[in-house]
């Protein structure tokens, strides 16, 4: 096999085909319309083998078949074969969630709990940012950014209030930043992409991603509404310390903990309980 014939049958391999499944239907792309026997040879696999794999290849929609008295076998195109592959996962994904939605909810218990992979955290990110309710904080490098400026321009648009520190100047955007103080510098030293978020001071992640974006070295997440008050007041502190010349799209004031009265901090001193706003220059 060519890298390219190896490549293709790995592609279909992530899609849930057996590597004799895949290797058949790749030789068929290339030499269709061809007979069971033939694509046996081809392949260097046994006929009772090759034909098992061409049955499962109907039930997926990958082949036709001419059954005429020699049986001939062509590929369904490619861009069909996919297609098809993208609705029925869709269908099955609406039926894993409507059934996993039914599940009750874990409850909040106070934990830290590792985040290992760099798509866990970019996820645990956007689902935090979609449920957050009030006011979104954060603290992102280019990277994490880019993957995480689509949901926090929506949450600003449906009145979240959203704002945070950056290291780049991210153009136009739909929520307030600042730049970091020694961007330049942390860019250039800090050992990964950094990304800090907190959400209605009730759950905060803490990642730093490898610098490829592929990896964690460390992360955490947690929805301790006491470590989420005391993150966010973190946060509102490195926005008040940015460089206040690159502020945009929004006011930055009263962001602090006491100032803003997010439902986290509510949520620790308890239903009913006088939360102080101060009055005076909260710049």
């Amino acid at each position: 096999m060519t890298n390219t014939d190896h490549a293709a049958a790995d592609a279909l391999s992530a899609l849930g085909f057996t590597e004799i499944e895949a290797r058949v239907y790749c030789e068929l792309l290339r030499s269709a319309p061809s007979t069971g026997y033939r694509l046996a040879q081809a392949v260097g696999k046994a006929p009772a083998n090759t034909y098992q794999a061409l049955a499962a290849l109907q039930q997926k929609g990958a082949v036709m078949v001419d059954d005429g008295e020699a049986k001939s076998f062509r590929p369904v195109p490619p861009s069909e074969l996919l297609s098809a592959l993208g609705r029925r996962f869709e269908e099955r994904r609406a039926g894993a969630a409507e059934a996993l939605e039914k599940l009750s909810t874990p409850a909040a218990d106070d934990r830290i709990y590792q985040i290992k992979s760099a798509a866990q955290a970019l996820e645990r990110a956007r689902a935090m940012i979609a449920a957050a309710r009030e006011i979104v904080l954060f603290d992102l490098f280019p990277e994490p950014l880019e993957a995480l400026r689509p949901d926090l321009e929506r949450a600003a648009a449906r009145g979240v209030r959203t704002a945070g520190v950056l290291y780049r100047d991210p153009g136009s955007a739909a929520f307030a930043w600042r730049i970091a103080s020694g961007s330049a510098f942390a860019l250039d030293h800090w050992p990964g992409s950094q990304m800090t978020l907190v959400a209605d001071a009730r759950e905060h992640l803490v990642a730093l991603l490898s610098r490829d974006g592929a990896g964690v070295r460390h992360g955490v997440w947690s929805d301790s509404v006491y470590l989420g008050c005391m993150q966010h007041n973190a946060l509102a502190a490195e926005l008040r310390l940015a460089d206040a010349t690159t502020t945009v799209a929004g006011d930055l004031a009263d962001l602090s903990l006491l100032r803003s009265s997010p439902p986290g901090l509510r949520a620790l001193v308890g239903p009913g309980a006088p939360i102080p706003v101060f009055e005076g220059d909260a710049a």
